[in-house]
């Protein structure tokens, strides 16, 4: 069995940086708490027998958020062969207080300083060597960014690994220390003897989730010895351990040297001043997001995509595949299957791969840059007012990519409550996968408005911040939202060699989809399209597929597409959201989806006129995501739970398509007043009744109850 080092440290301390350069993993990197949920290992390069664990970032070992569990299980129970302890030098004396736990482990350490540069820049200096001789352990200085010295800190784990020289705990004050030294006689014979440190101070902190086998006597001892200190230092025993660290840290601190001008304003105070100023910092965040999708969509990601549709997938693939079939002299069924299928509907799907590339590339700047933490610190002020969390507003976040590791990341929310409401709500934010639905309705039925794609993104946040208005008036969800608290990393360059990683990850992860799940789909939907039931060769229209559309059709023509195409193509987003772009590309038989084809427009227009395209847009961003993305769901909330966030999700997409279509169609003339306009009706008069009637009696009960306690 391989040699094992932990990588644990504070949030944002470059901590996953650091695991991406040792291990060459692809694991994201991000500015908020949560990134990594679960720990996640790789080896070490070079070194194939050593693994290195990358631990989800904390601040301490109590446990009190999930993050804090999964990192304090794994180093108590799996038990390590060394931690390297990476440490934001720039907060120093914060960091430290992590590591005089990590210290009480029994366990190797070695401390991996990191951020120097900006130490440095600040007008502080740290002796490392100094840090080194007061703790007792190897201190290294790196730069996780830039790839310095990471190797030679991962090795110095090793080495101390290899010595099996456990770290010395830090000692507290003369009565804690008597206290502790006879609180671990006690726990002796009961614990390894490298964990009695541990245990004495948990339990002497009252610990709940710590449990040992000790007789009641044994319990009465260790109590009286708590309740000694107690009185002695007139404070909690808990409070009067959490003192004594930060004393320790500071003293720590203090002799390693000095961490800069903290009443200097630095670079980054100075933009937060704005981007995060009350009345500011949502019209900044506004412009930004719309920026983003208006590079993304309407310019220079549609430039690049023109050339793939037009060119890659227009004028050479098809007549390439279709002269090799033709020398090949394969059958008609065949020649179907691969050119309106395979490239039809792969091929539609890759064509939009430039945009979401721009798309991966703003984010991943945006992400690296710091100011994604911003955006949920900004969201916290809003969500708020409405009983909502800036800490739900994280897993939204990380969802644009995709939103199975956004549902994966509601782990960290406390609030039972809250997590539920936001893996309900998380994929009504538009992932990658949504993207080429998006780009497609924009460009073929829109002539690449440029207002499509942010309105797309805003419409997520929109029902985000009215769904938990709504179901917070509920009992299922009532009560007030977790305090959230969060480090703003400071604003740094990001490195372009990160960037662009970032960027490859995720469109690797595309092309892997559009060559799996698309490709099995595309094919699936071309032989229903092309077959019937005693399967043979028929034209479109007297396939399985629709047969099987047009059962289901009549459903979604409230919602101006009542088409069979439109209504097959929506169910297979269900599969996968990309598969609604490589479902229209089989069913209306082109090649490549231009975005400003005439020829596409003409065919398209025939189902979608423009109010019942944005309709179909919206059904698809805010219906159930795809099966992945339910199973993470399932796996989060158990059964129940995942049927009422698909029930929820599917009936909200369809009344607000409903309303879309109804009263965009009445206003543009396209369509009277019918029973369809009187149902929108009462939808949106239920709609702002549920938004704006106060809090029920028996709820705020409840809430009030949830305060107390």
């Amino acid at each position: 069995m391989g040699m094992k080092i932990a990588l644990a440290g504070n949030p944002n301390c470059g901590k996953t940086t650091l695991f991406n350069a040792l291990t060459g993993a692809s694991q994201h990197v991000g500015n908020w708490p949560g990134v990594t949920v679960e720990k996640k290992e790789g080896k070490l390069r070079g070194h194939g027998d050593v693994i290195i664990q990358d631990l989800p970032g904390v601040y301490s070992l109590s446990p009190y958020t999930l993050e804090e569990v999964v990192t304090r299980d794994y180093l108590v129970t799996e038990q390590p062969d060394a931690i390297l302890n990476i440490i934001d030098a720039s907060n120093l004396e914060r960091n430290l207080y992590l590591t005089t736990q990590l210290m009480e482990l029994g366990l190797p350490v070695v401390i991996a300083l990191n951020m120097m540069d900006v130490v440095r820049r600040q007008g502080g200096s740290i002796q490392s060597s100094a840090l080194s001789q007061a703790l007792g352990v190897p201190v290294i200085e790196i730069s996780a960014l830039k790839g310095e010295k990471c190797v030679e800190a991962a090795l110095e784990a090793v080495r101390a690994a290899k010595s099996r020289q456990a770290a010395k705990p830090v000692t507290f004050g003369k009565d804690i220390e008597h206290a502790l030294e006879q609180i671990g006689t006690q726990v002796s014979g009961h614990c390894q003897p490298s964990h009695n440190r541990w245990y004495a101070v948990k339990l002497f902190e009252r610990d709940a989730r710590t449990e040992l086998p000790l007789g009641q006597m044994a319990k009465d001892t260790i109590e009286a010895y708590i309740k000694t200190v107690e009185d002695a230092q007139d404070d909690d025993a808990e409070s009067i351990i959490t003192n004594a660290r930060y004393e320790c840290a500071a003293k720590l601190a203090h002799a390693a040297g000095r961490e800069g001008k903290a009443h200097k304003l630095t670079g980054s105070d100075k933009i937060d001043q704005i981007v995060t100023n009350r009345w500011l910092g949502f019209p900044i965040f506004v412009g930004i997001m719309f920026l983003v999708y208006y590079l993304s969509i309407s310019t220079v990601g549609t430039m690049m995509t023109d050339w793939v549709n037009d060119v890659l997938f227009g004028e050479i693939i098809p007549p390439a595949v279709e002269g090799w079939l033709a020398a090949a002299a394969t059958p008609e069924w065949l020649n179907g299957l691969v050119l309106d299928g395979i490239v039809a509907g792969v091929g539609s799907v890759l064509g939009f791969l430039p945009q979401m590339m721009v798309l991966f590339l703003c984010l991943a700047f945006l992400e690296d840059c710091g100011y994604m933490a911003r955006i949920a610190f900004l969201m916290d002020r809003i969500f708020r007012r409405f009983g909502l969390s800036g800490k739900s507003f994280i897993p939204m976040l990380i969802g644009t990519g995709c939103g199975v590791p956004g549902i994966m990341a509601s782990r960290t929310i406390e609030n039972q409550r809250d997590r539920r409401m936001t893996v309900i709500t998380t994929t009504f934010i538009p992932c990658s996968a949504k993207l080429p639905v998006i780009a497609l309705i924009a460009g073929a039925l829109f002539g690449g408005a440029w207002w499509v794609g942010p309105s797309a993104y805003f419409v997520g946040v929109a029902a985000i911040i009215c769904s938990g208005i709504i179901l917070k008036k509920t009992r299922l969800f009532v009560g007030d939202p977790a305090p959230f608290v969060m480090e703003l990393p400071a604003y740094h360059w990001p490195s372009l060699k990160g960037v662009l990683r970032h960027m490859w990850e995720r469109a690797v992860a595309f092309i892997k989809k559009a060559g799996t799940v698309i490709f099995l789909a595309v094919t699936l939907i071309w032989f229903l399209q092309t077959f019937n039931f005693r399967l043979e060769m028929v034209e479109q229209n007297e396939s399985i597929l629709a047969s099987i559309g047009n059962v289901l059709a009549p459903i979604f023509a409230p919602l101006g597409w009542g088409d069979w195409r439109a209504a097959v193509a929506a169910i297979s987003g269900l599969i996968a959201k990309e598969n609604v772009v490589g479902t229209l590309g089989v069913l209306f038989g082109f090649a490549e989806v231009a975005e400003d084809g005439v020829e596409i427009w003409g065919t398209m227009q025939q189902v979608f006129t423009p109010v019942a395209a944005y309709s179909f847009l919206v059904f698809n961003l805010l219906c159930a995501p795809c099966f992945a993305a339910i199973g993470a769901v399932r796996r989060e909330l158990g059964g129940k739970w995942t049927l009422i966030a698909v029930g929820y999700q599917c009936l909200l997409a369809y009344m607000v398509s409903l309303c879309i279509y109804q009263f965009g169609a009445l206003l543009t003339g396209a369509a009277s007043f019918g029973v369809g306009t009187v149902a929108a009706i009462i939808i949106l008069v239920v709609f702002l009744y549920l938004l704006f009637r106060p809090q029920p009696k028996a709820e705020a009960k409840l809430r009030r109850a949830a305060v107390k306690a």
